[in-house]
C-alpha cells in the first residue's frame, strides 16, 4: 500500500470525542487525546481535598470507577478514592514515576523510569503483569481493540527508541516499532492507526494491527516532538522544539498551518475545541488559536512556562503553570475566572470529571477542587 493511500484511511471515521461523564480513564481523556471534558465547570470553586505523597507528582491524573489514579516521584502508583482523597492502595516501582496511567477494563497500565511497563489491578493494585524496555518510560499507554477482534492491546513508547505493543490480559509483545530517539509523548489512536512525534523530529503513523509505518514525515532538524499529538478531522496537532506548535493534514502529508513563537519551544499538548485549539508554550503564555487557521484568538500570560496541557470543559479552559498556579480561563476570550495558588510548579496536566477538577504539583500534593456550595438565596454557577 502507498503512503498517500494509508494516510488517507486515518482518521476519516474519527469525529469529536469525549469520555463518559463520570470518567477521566486516560491521558487527555480518550484515545484521540483531545483534552475535551464532558459536561460544564463552575466558576466559583474550592479546594476538595488534598493527598500527600512522598515526591513531586508531574504524572497527570486519571479516573475511572470512583478512583483517581496517578504516579509520583517518590517511585509509587496511587489509588485514591476520587471523592474523598482516601488512599485505597499504592504500588511500588523501582524509580520515579513521570508517566500517567492508562485505566482500561479493570486494569491500570503504567511505566516507570526504572524501564519497566506495569499491569495492575485497579481494584487491588496487585501486579497483574510487567514488561522491560531498555529504558525509562515516561509517556502514557493507550489502547486499541486487538487485530483479531477479540480483546485488547496496549501501546507505549519508551526511551530506547520502540513504541511497543502488548496483548492487554497476558502482557505478551504483539510487535515493536522503532524510531531514530526517545519516544517521550503519548501516541494518539483514531480509526486503528497510532499518530506520534517523535525526540527524532519526525511524525509517526503506525498501523495498530501490524505495527508497520509509513515513512515518517520530517519535521527539521531541530523540530523534536516532547509532547503529544491531538487528534481531529484527519489532522494532527502538536508542539515541537523549533519555536511552533503545528496542524498536519495527515491524508494530504502537509502542513496546514504552524503558529511560530521567536524563541520558545511548545511542549504542552492541545485542547481540540469545536472551532479552536488551546496550548500552553514555554514563552509563559496559554494560547488559543482558530483550528482551521492556525490565527491567534487569544493569549494568557503566566509567571513562567506552560508545559502542563490544557482541558476545555464547556465555555472553560483549566490549565496549570510553571509559576505554581492552577488557572480556569475562559474558552471565549481567555479572561482569569478563578485560579488557586498552589505554589509549586504544576507540569501535571488536570482530569476534569463531573464538575471537579484534580491535578498534581511539585509540592507531593494531589489536589481536588469542586464547585463552591451556593449560600442560601443565591443561584448556582455553571
Amino acid at each position: 500500500m502507498s503512503r498517500s493511500a494509508f494516510l488517507s484511511l486515518l482518521l476519516l471515521a474519527a469525529s469529536f470525542q469525549v469520555p463518559e461523564a463520570e470518567d477521566w480513564p486516560s491521558y487527555r481523556g480518550g484515545p484521540a487525546l483531545q483534552g475535551v471534558a464532558p459536561g460544564s465547570l463552575a466558576g466559583d470553586l474550592e479546594l476538595a481535598w488534598t493527598f500527600e505523597a512522598g515526591g513531586a507528582i508531574t504524572s497527570s491524573p486519571v479516573v475511572a470507577g470512583g478512583l483517581v489514579y496517578f504516579g509520583s516521584d517518590d517511585y509509587h502508583v496511587y489509588a485514591l478514592d476520587a471523592a474523598t482523597g482516601e488512599k485505597r492502595w499504592s504500588f511500588a516501582t523501582e524509580d520515579i514515576i513521570e508517566a500517567p496511567p492508562l485505566v482500561h477494563e479493570g486494569a491500570v497500565y503504567i511505566g516507570s523510569s526504572d524501564y519497566f511497563f506495569y499491569a495492575l489491578d485497579a481494584a487491588t493494585g496487585a501486579l497483574r503483569w510487567k514488561a522491560e524496555t531498555d529504558d525509562k518510560i515516561l509517556g502514557s499507554a493507550n489502547w486499541v481493540r486487538a487485530a483479531e477482534g477479540a480483546g485488547t492491546w496496549v501501546v507505549v513508547g519508551s526511551y530506547d527508541t520502540f513504541l511497543y505493543c502488548f496483548e492487554a490480559k497476558s502482557g505478551a509483545k504483539k510487535w515493536a516499532y522503532q524510531t531514530q530517539n526517545y519516544v517521550n509523548g503519548t501516541p494518539a489512536i483514531a480509526d486503528g492507526k497510532i499518530v506520534f512525534g517523535g525526540c527524532d523530529a519526525a511524525l509517526h503513523v503506525v498501523s495498530a494491527a501490524t505495527g508497520e509505518g509509513a515513512e515518517p514525515l520530517e519535521l527539521g532538524s531541530d523540530c523534536h516532538v516532547a509532547g503529544s499529538v491531538a487528534l481531529a478531522g484527519g489532522r494532527a496537532y502538536f508542539g515541537h522544539y523549533g519555536n511552533a506548535f503545528v496542524c498536519v493534514d495527515l491524508a494530504e502529508e502537509k502542513l496546514v498551518w504552524a503558529y511560530e513563537s521567536t524563541n520558545h519551544a511548545f511542549f504542552s499538548s492541545a485542547a481540540i475545541g469545536a472551532d479552536r485549539v488551546v496550548f500552553g508554550g514555554r514563552d509563559k503564555q496559554v494560547h488559543c488559536v482558530e483550528r482551521d487557521t492556525g490565527e491567534a484568538i487569544w493569549i494568557f500570560r503566566t509567571g513562567r512556562k506552560v508545559d502542563a496541557s490544557p482541558v476545555i470543559a464547556g465555555d472553560k479552559v483549566v490549565v496549570g503553570s510553571g509559576d505554581g498556579v492552577l488557572y480556569v480561563l475562559a474558552l471565549e476570550d481567555g479572561a482569569e475566572v478563578w485560579k488557586y495558588e498552589i505554589g509549586r510548579s504544576i507540569f501535571s496536566s488536570p482530569a476534569v470529571v463531573g464538575g471537579r477538577i484534580y491535578v498534581g504539583a511539585n509540592d507531593s500534593r494531589l489536589y481536588c477542587f469542586g464547585p463552591r456550595p451556593a449560600k442560601d438565596g443565591e443561584g448556582g454557577d455553571g
